[in-house]
């Protein structure tokens, strides 16, 4: 699998020179860009990658801050292509992963089959954890339509932007958390339930863009192209994700 995965990155990446590209990032697409970005290195490229949440990402975009690739929301990379911090024509959807649900390794685990299920599950936690992104601002919006907004908002737990609320979770800060499905299945000590029932679930589409003032805008694109490559489907998978962008953000 690994020798199908440099021979892509070498037809993808093999028409642009080797360069130092700078990456800005959400942690939602950490673990499977680990395991892909080595093998575009392979090719005399090498990558810098900053990790930061939505809000942090979106934050230092409006300070001017340059990286030549910024990975994040679709919804937030379009904002800034429309502001003209990053390149018309250059946004490439390469996943989307849904939210899921999370409690401390050993803790019972919820019934989350239905809206009603997951609602009484929200209802019975201590605490309850989101984040400051994409799957944060739909869980709020989402407590709202279940009519239990007033009822959270004393137990809710919302830590920085860029936190991952399953390692809150581990730690017993946190009694029920939801997150992106990506960003919970490799914490240790967290286990991870099951995504919102297929009712009430809402994807996140991923993507990437080049900044307008790159200085190494081929490259880039070839990253972006790189990851977004069919053949990496299995990759993205085992990690949470799923590849392409069929479903609304």
């Amino acid at each position: 699998m690994k020798t199908l995965f440099a021979v892509a990155a070498l037809a993808i990446a093999g028409t642009a020179r080797p360069a130092d590209i700078t990456v800005l990032a959400s942690p939602a697409i950490k673990e499977a860009y680990g395991e892909l970005v080595p093998l575009f290195e392979r090719q005399g490229n090498k990558i810098a990658t900053t990790w930061a949440g939505t809000a942090d990402i979106m934050k230092r975009m409006q300070a001017r801050e340059v990286f030549d690739v910024v990975i994040a929301a679709s919804n937030s990379l379009d904002e800034l292509i429309d502001t003209g911090r990053l390149m018309a024509g250059s946004r490439t959807d390469f996943a989307r992963s849904g939210v899921g649900v999370m409690v401390r390794a050993g803790a019972q685990r919820p019934d989350i089959s239905s809206a009603e299920a997951l609602k009484r599950a929200v209802l019975a936690a201590k605490t309850v954890g989101v984040s400051t992104g994409p799957s944060g601002v739909y869980m709020n919006t989402l407590f709202e339509r279940l009519a239990i907004a007033e009822q959270v908002k004393p137990k809710l737990r919302v830590p920085p932007s860029g936190a991952l609320i399953a390692e809150l979770v581990a730690r017993g800060e946190i009694e029920l958390g939801f997150q992106q499905v990506s960003e919970i299945v490799h914490v240790r000590g967290a286990d991870y339930v099951g995504p919102l029932p297929a009712g009430i679930q809402r994807f996140t589409v991923f993507s990437g863009g080049v900044h307008t003032r790159s200085q190494e805008s081929e490259a880039a694109l070839a990253l972006l192209r790189f990851l977004a490559a069919p053949e990496h489907a299995p990759v993205l998978q085992k990690h949470g994700l799923e590849p392409g962008a069929s479903a609304a953000d």
